[in-house]
């Protein structure tokens, strides 16, 4: 008998879906966007890899503490599908980041990275797939580019920057 080759990727895609069902169900008419980045945003994840993800939702609490005690019960509804990826041998975590449009709008550096690397899961009105596109222009205009050495990266935002200039993104 032909034993059945492990699918960590069918693991974690069973995990977006119910973690895309969640934040509809929790947040509602407050979300904007949701989009997993890193890893598995790439689509190359490992069993190890945590869960990149970014939430879009207006309004939010303030503060970070508040941000997660709100998304506690996403957390507590998948904890079922978390236990059960961990029975197939995944040992993924959830590693969310909470911001509203106008936080998004001003582009941290964390959405750098998405604009190569996110998987978009919700967008309503396509708002974060706006943001993406044009920080995308910008940074062609620039010359940017991401830099891999090995496993890590890093951002040369201006390869003809010379000492003193000043630039935005």
């Amino acid at each position: 008998m032909r034993k059945t080759r492990f699918n960590p990727g069918a693991v974690f895609a069973e995990l977006l879906a119910a973690l895309q069902a969640a934040c509809a169900a929790h947040y509602g008419n407050r979300l904007i966007s949701l989009a997993v980045f890193g890893s598995v945003g790439r689509g190359a994840m490992r069993p190890d890899s945590d869960i990149d993800l970014l939430i879009v939702a207006d309004p939010l609490p303030s503060g970070r503490l508040a941000r997660v005690q709100d998304f506690a019960p996403v957390r507590k509804a998948l904890e079922p599908k978390l236990m059960a990826a961990r029975a197939d041998g995944v040992q993924t975590r959830w590693a969310p980041l909470f911001k509203t449009p106008a936080e998004t709008a001003l582009h941290p550096s964390i959405i750098l990275d998405m604009t190569e690397d996110a998987r978009i899961l919700y967008d309503r009105a396509g708002f974060l797939n706006c943001q993406l596109d044009g920080l995308r222009a910008r940074l062609k205009e620039l010359g940017a580019r991401r830099v891999w050495q090995g496993e890590f990266w890093w951002w040369d935002l201006k390869p003809d920057y010379k000492p003193g200039e000043v630039f935005a993104l």
